[in-house]
C-alpha cells in the first residue's frame, strides 16, 4: 500500500485549519494541525510532513521565523498563507525560503491544486531509473540532478527548495538562451502564479547566493529581459 503523503497545517485560526485539513483529506492527505510556530518546528521533525502549509501571524514566534528556522535545516515545501499581501510581505517569504505564498482568504479548491503542483515537483527518487538519466546537467564544479532533487557545487552538497533548483535545473539545460520573467514563472510555475515577476528575481537572487559565478559559467542577467545560464567556451 502507497502512504499517504503528510501536510502539516500551522495556522492559529483552527476553523481554517480544520477547513483546510477537510479539503486535504477528501484528497487522500494526511494532514496534522498545530497553531503556533514553537509547536510548528517540533512538529516538522516529529510528522515529517511532505509538506507545510504555514500561516504568518501566530503567537509566539511568527510564520516567517518558523520559516527561517525549518529552511535552515530542511528543504521540505513551504507554502506560507497571509492576510497580508503587499508585495514586500511576499517577497519577504520567498527569500527565507518559501516555496508559494497565498493570500487570504483563499479558495480552498485553489490551495488544494497549488500542494499539489507543489509536490508534483518535489519528487526525490530513491533509485534512479535509465528514463531519468537525462535530467542531470554537468558542468565543471556543477551538478545538477533533477531525478534525486541535488546540487552539488565545488564538491559540496547544496541545500535548495524544490522550485531553486528547478529553476536553475532549468537555465542550465538550456545554456546561453535568454529566458523573460514570464517564460521562466510559466516553465517553473505550472499553474498561473498570482504574484508578479518578482518572484524570479527573488528566486535568482537566492540561486547567486549559493552558487558563485565561475570561471566558466554564470548565472547573468539581460536588464530588461530576464536570465540566462551563461557558459564560456
Amino acid at each position: 500500500m502507497v502512504s499517504k503523503q503528510k501536510i502539516l497545517i500551522v495556522d492559529d485560526d483552527n476553523n481554517i485549519a480544520e477547513l483546510i485539513s477537510l479539503y486535504l483529506t477528501k484528497e487522500c492527505f494526511e494532514t496534522l494541525i498545530v497553531n503556533d510556530g514553537e509547536s510548528a518546528v517540533t512538529a516538522v521533525y516529529s510528522f515529517q510532513p511532505n509538506l507545510i502549509l504555514l500561516d504568518i501571524m501566530l503567537p509566539g514566534i511568527d510564520g516567517y521565523q518558523v520559516c527561517r528556522e525549518i529552511r535552515a535545516k530542511l528543504s521540505v515545501p513551504i507554502i506560507m498563507l497571509s492576510a497580508k499581501g503587499e508585495v514586500f510581505d511576499k517577497v519577504l517569504g520567498l527569500e527565507l525560503g518559501a516555496d508559494d505564498y497565498m493570500e487570504k482568504p483563499f479558495d480552498a479548491k485553489e490551495l488544494v491544486a497549488r500542494v499539489k503542483a507543489v509536490l508534483r515537483r518535489y519528487k526525490p527518487t530513491a533509485a534512479a531509473e535509465p528514463e531519468n538519466t537525462d535530467k542531470i546537467v554537468h558542468y565543471p564544479d556543477l551538478d545538477i540532478n533533477l531525478t534525486n532533487y541535488s546540487v552539488v557545487y565545488q564538491g559540496q552538497n547544496v541545500d535548495m527548495p524544490p522550485k531553486e533548483l528547478e529553476l536553475l535545473y532549468f537555465l542550465a539545460s538550456s545554456p546561453n538562451h535568454v529566458f523573460t520573467r514570464e517564460q521562466l514563472l510559466d516553465q517553473i510555475w505550472c499553474y498561473e502564479y498570482i504574484g508578479d515577476t518578482r518572484t524570479v528575481d527573488v528566486h535568482i537572487k537566492r540561486l547567486r547566493e549559493k552558487i558563485k559565478d565561475h570561471e566558466n559559467w554564470k548565472i547573468s542577467t539581460i536588464w530588461g529581459i530576464g536570465y540566462k545560464f551563461e557558459v564560456r567556451n
